[in-house]
């Protein structure tokens, strides 16, 4: 049987904003959630949205990938604190807007932008692939607002089915300045009542121990720390890339969402019970 998180205490690498979903599903379970706000976004020069209207009407794209929730929060809230929100969205529409997973999808919705496809059950670059190797090649400029530390694996795989690509860097990431829950949380992992840490993102890893190596007695002894927890997963490939590289051993989630990651959870967990997963 699969275990329940009962009594377990979680952790994830997103902020409380960013982790609704999570806290809800850890305390409907009786669990206690630590949210740890770990990135912050810092857009790339102050007209983000001034800027993707620009390369909109320069590149004329027939297709406009959106990889993060993210990306898509950024680019219509700035249009929108510049009063052109009507002009970002049109131009957008008027592509054909491919979203990489449901969470997008809806934050796409809540700015009135309808997804036209979506991967049906990887929400990740390969997933994203699998839509466009259904697409007709004919209209082939593809559009992607998404962070400066993306790695080009997306741009190589849509190149090698005949698309070409522009990433469009709106934004990058810096870890979080830390602070008292980060003091908190490590000495939770110290004394072994972290049950389960998440890693949600490549760049999460990264932040996670630069942010460590700045709390006073923990940051020299980080990877060490994570083999405490009973279970440490990762959301997807690319996390799993960045953990492999800092030593910390971990169960990647077959399915790249929240709710997967927790499904991987409950099971590295009742593995270590001792329970059937």
């Amino acid at each position: 049987m699969t275990a329940s998180l009962l009594g377990r205490t979680v952790a994830i690498t997103r902020g409380p904003d960013d982790a609704a979903e999570f806290v809800e599903v850890v305390g409907t379970e009786g669990g206690r959630a630590v949210p740890l706000p770990t990135i912050r976004l810092v857009g790339r020069g102050d007209k983000i949205s001034e800027d993707y209207l620009r390369a909109s009407a320069e590149y004329d794209p027939d297709h406009t990938v959106f990889m993060s929730s993210k990306a898509a929060r950024l680019l219509f809230d700035d249009a929108a604190g510049r009063s052109i929100l009507e002009e970002v969205r049109l131009a957008v529409a008027n592509t054909n807007v491919v979203s990489v997973g449901p969470k997008t999808a809806r934050v796409l919705e809540g700015y009135g932008i309808r997804t036209n496809a979506m991967p049906e059950s990887v929400y990740s670059s390969v997933g994203v692939g699998e839509v466009f190797g259904r697409l007709d090649r004919s209209r082939n400029r593809v559009l992607v607002p998404r962070s400066g530390a993306s790695t080009p694996f997306l741009r190589e795989l849509l190149g090698k089915m005949g698309f070409d690509v522009r990433d469009l860097h709106l934004y990058d990431v810096q870890p979080h300045p830390g602070g008292p829950e980060w003091e908190r949380f490590a000495g939770m992992l110290s004394d072994g009542r972290i049950d389960g840490m998440i890693f949600t993102s490549a760049s999460s890893v990264r932040a996670f121990f630069e942010i460590m190596a700045g709390v006073t007695g923990y940051g020299d002894d980080a990877a060490a720390l994570l083999g405490r927890a009973s279970a440490v997963v990762s959301i997807g490939p690319f996390t799993s890339e960045e953990l492999d590289r800092m030593g910390v051993a971990h169960h990647l989630s077959s399915v790249h969402t929240v709710a997967g990651s927790l499904d991987a959870l409950r099971d590295a967990l009742a593995g270590e019970d001792g329970a059937d997963p």
